[in-house]
């Protein structure tokens, strides 16, 4: 038993960041009420955590194999502990977004040497375990996300969804000093500070831009001014990968279309397959009236199907040309959507399970198959980069995704109630709605009626996206034929992921 102590370890940490990707889906009602957050502001607990995941994952990746890579994971877990603390003490909402910023910060060193963890812990059969354990993990915190997020909400208090993480965060600590062997790579590329910094400011600019058009108005100053800090940061990441000698991310990369096409698709994957369930949290408890615990169970078929489709068929799914599970995957996920849209004003919660179980399907084809693509897709020495490739724009699918679908539910929320003689300020109640508070005002049939409008037309959009991506990878992830003057194929999924798996 004490040679998976290790395994533990790593899991522990894993476990726990990506389990605060979906734990405060469920408690964002109470959080708005508690601190009093606007739309935009709880926006912002969700998409500062997604935006530094995305933006650091690369750089901290390239920090632990020059520094040692248990010297990071175990200073990822420390500032992950102090953060989560900050979190569950914060008095406004700046506190709380700030923390969830550092919190990523630190969840982000941790995912970044994972892999590399295990890899040197393990060999032969022990790694394959090791590996499945790994993966198995990382798709139990996706299900357990809102459940434990709605059980603690509802039972201790929106602040305990953060402050559990302090004493798994001491056990992994403590485990992971006597059991991880230290690492480094004595050929580690440079750490690419003004890619990083780059990256940052072009998705910052442009989620923060997405989230203020719909308020301030398109062509507002701030937001202007924004849409020209996110193209300027935009080029000037560019300009930078392309004349660095050790860029943050080679750009000769999206020169296959099939390395192209897996990063599309895991941006695709995340912003349909998962930046709606915030939204159909708010419908749930704002107007329906359930709890927190309930809204989470709500979610749990999509999780549920997602989990035994990857348990049962992974392996077989891994065996197919990658756009088969991808991109039919994608689809999938699309046709869920459009069973969901299909809520009225006398619509329950019962409605939304066909559809989420259908969108299950889909996300259980597409999440074993995704990484393994990845790999396939570069030479073995561009594993890492692959996968840190693929985090950063899943994280970066799910960051635009809130954004932008945000927008459909609120301008869906105003349209809905401005023809209302009962509603004097449209704006104003659209705002409230939209963060979990019923306007005392409005009558609760109109309420009933206009919130799943809105939530039809975010679902709606989800689901176009869902599709389009669908039709991109596909294209994208054809079979083409060799010839004698072209590249070198990709190796197959099984035998890239095993590659990777075996490269020290």
């Amino acid at each position: 038993m004490s040679k998976w102590w290790p395994l533990v370890a790593v899991s522990l940490g894993v476990f726990m960041l990506l389990t605060d990707v979906s734990i405060v889906i469920v408690a964002l009602p109470d959080i708005g009420t508690g601190l009093g957050m606007d739309f935009a502001g709880l926006q912002w607990v969700l998409d500062g955590y997604a935006l530094a995941l995305a933006a650091l994952m690369l750089g901290l990746g390239a920090l632990a194999d020059r520094r040692g890579r248990r010297r990071v994971y175990t200073a990822g877990l420390v500032v992950f502990a102090l953060a989560s603390l900050a979190c569950g003490l914060a008095p406004n909402g700046a506190v709380l977004i700030a923390a969830r910023v550092v919190q990523a910060g630190g969840g982000a060193a941790m995912f970044a040497t994972a892999m590399a963890l295990l890899n040197l812990a393990y060999q032969g059969r022990d790694r394959g375990v090791a590996f499945g354990v790994w993966g198995a993990v990382s798709g139990a915190a996706a299900a357990t996300g809102p459940v434990a997020g709605g059980v603690l909400t509802e039972y201790l208090g929106w602040r305990s969804i953060f402050l559990v993480n302090l004493p798994v965060s001491v056990a992994a600590v403590a485990l992971t000093l006597r059991t991880l062997p230290e690492s480094r790579d004595p050929q580690a590329r440079r750490i690419d500070l003004p890619g990083t910094l780059a990256f940052t400011a072009a998705a910052g600019a442009l989620v923060l831009m997405l989230i203020r058009g719909g308020t301030d108005g398109w062509t507002s100053a701030p937001v202007l001014a924004l849409a020209a800090v996110a193209v300027v940061s935009l080029a000037a990441f560019v300009l930078v990968e392309a004349r660095s000698a050790h860029p943050l991310l080679d750009l000769a990369l999206f020169r296959s279309p099939t390395f192209t096409g897996v990063m599309l698709c895991g941006l695709f994957y995340s912003a349909a397959a998962f930046s709606c369930l915030p939204y159909t949290s708010l419908w749930l408890q704002s107007v329906l009236g359930q709890g927190p615990l309930a809204a989470g169970l709500v979610m749990l078929p999509m999780s549920a199907v997602a989990f035994a489709v990857s348990a049962v068929a992974g392996r077989r799914l891994s065996t197919l040309p990658a756009a088969v599970p991808l991109g039919g995957g994608l689809a999938v996920i699309g046709v869920g959507g459009l069973l969901q849209c299909t809520l009225d004003g006398s619509s329950g919660w019962v409605a939304l399970l066909p559809g989420l179980a259908v969108a299950g399907l889909g996300v259980g084809a597409v999440s074993p198959v995704l990484a393994s693509s990845a790999m396939a897709a570069v030479p073995r020495e561009r594993g890492g980069m692959a996968g840190g490739a693929l985090n950063t724009f899943r994280q970066l699918g799910q960051a635009l995704g809130i954004a932008v679908f945000g927008l459909v539910l609120h301008h869906g929320l105003r349209s809905g109630l401005a023809d209302a003689p009962a509603v004097p300020d449209p704006e104003a109640a659209a705002r409230a709605l939209s963060t979990g508070r019923v306007p005392a005002d409005t009558p609760e049939a109109l309420v009933r009626t206009a919130f799943a409008t809105a939530l039809d037309h975010t679902l709606l959009a989800a689901a176009l996206t869902a599709l389009a991506g669908a039709a991109l990878v596909a294209v994208l992830l054809r079979p083409r034929p060799r010839t004698g003057t072209g590249p070198v194929p990709a190796p197959s999924q099984d035998r890239a992921a095993a590659e990777h798996r075996q490269a020290a």
